[in-house]
């Protein structure tokens, strides 16, 4: 349970982290947004899910999970799933590589400035 709080605070951290120096990660962040809010509304109204049922099947869907527990089963929805895998699963792999940069960048710097500390210690 610690663990995994833990790791959620060091995601966070990473996030943040890629919006204040990275724009590119920016326009990624929104553009995920976009894509899981609009996905979430579409399956909301044409198939008549949860908004949660429906957030949570466009984010299997865009990660590639796909448990299978929810699928579409209009041909308007069939389409659009489609056309929205497309979209996203190369959208959530290019967002999920800069939080694992931002994640590694943030550490180094972590390690630079305890590396300047301690060289500035040693020196007195």
């Amino acid at each position: 349970m610690v663990g995994s709080f833990i790791n959620i605070v060091k995601l966070l951290k990473a996030i943040w982290y890629g919006i204040k120096h990275d724009e590119e990660f920016i326009v990624l962040f929104i553009l995920l947004l976009t894509f899981l809010i609009s996905g979430t509304y579409f399956y909301w109204y044409v198939e008549g899910w949860s908004v949660v049922d429906a957030l949570y099947f466009c984010f299997m869907t865009m990660s590639t999970i796909g448990y299978g527990d929810l699928v579409p089963t209009t041909p308007s929805s069939k389409i659009f799933t489609i056309i929205y895998s497309v979209l996203t699963i190369g959208l959530f792999v290019a967002i999920v590589s800069k939080v694992v940069i931002a994640l590694v960048s943030s550490k180094k710097e972590r390690v630079e400035r305890m590396r300047k500390a301690y060289t500035h210690k040693s020196d007195d």
